[in-house]
């Protein structure tokens, strides 16, 4: 009887689980449905006021908003924070993704909607869900987990094939470089694969590739 009940706690407790999960879809969806033309940025939390990238990424964010564009990021401080601030500062819709951490994501103060994740998975679905493309700035492994998991679902058709921008040639190119000598001369992956990455340091570009990703998507 002992091990029936304790089974049955854990079918319990899985239930609830997936009633959480299926509320933070909802809570998401609700927040995001009328958001419109976004842009996903991700970098890293790291990155201080005083680092080029966060000024980069602020100006970007700052472009994108003037333009028409909504702006999505995890929420925390960082790149995150710049590209909330920036897209914020120019009266543009600024959404903050938080996930809750034991450290590092606090959620930042520009981010006009906000939305809290417990679960990684669903904010994930988010970020590709509503973007009509993705700026990775420079970062660490959240930051290359978002930008191959964005790579692998347009290489295998399961997303439209919207444009990933990668911004800063000095810290992206080594990665591209080991991409083409690695991966390519391995055959591991197909040539028209790299299509899907662009490499900038230019917002302005940034911009230009946005567009043209949206002309392809809605001709």
């Amino acid at each position: 009887m002992e091990k029936q009940h304790i089974v049955e706690d854990i079918k319990l407790t899985e239930a609830w689980r997936l009633f959480k999960i299926m509320g933070e879809f909802v809570d998401g969806v609700e927040a995001l449905y009328d958001l419109g033309p976004a842009v996903s940025i991700f970098g890293s939390a790291r990155m201080t006021a005083d680092n080029p990238y966060y000024q980069k990424a602020m100006e970007l964010a700052g472009i994108l908003a003037q333009n028409g564009f909504a702006v999505i990021t995890g929420g925390g401080g960082g790149i995150m924070e710049a590209a909330n601030k920036g897209a914020a500062g120019k009266g543009g819709e600024s959404v903050g993704l938080n996930i809750k951490l034991p450290r590092e994501q606090v959620p930042n103060e520009f981010a006009n909607i906000q939305v809290e994740f417990k679960y990684f998975f669903v904010r994930k679905v988010m970020f590709v869900k509503y973007a009509s493309a993705y700026v990775i700035m420079p970062g660490g492994f959240g930051t290359l987990d978002e930008l191959f998991e964005a790579v692998t679902l347009i290489q295998t058709d399961r997303i439209a094939p919207l444009p990933v921008i990668l911004f800063g040639r000095d810290y992206w190119s080594g990665l591209v470089e080991w991409i083409k000598d690695q991966l390519l001369s391995h055959q591991t992956i197909s040539p028209g694969d790299l299509d899907i990455i662009h490499l900038t340091d230019d917002p302005a570009e940034v911009l230009e590739i946005v567009r043209q990703g949206i002309q392809i998507q809605h001709p």
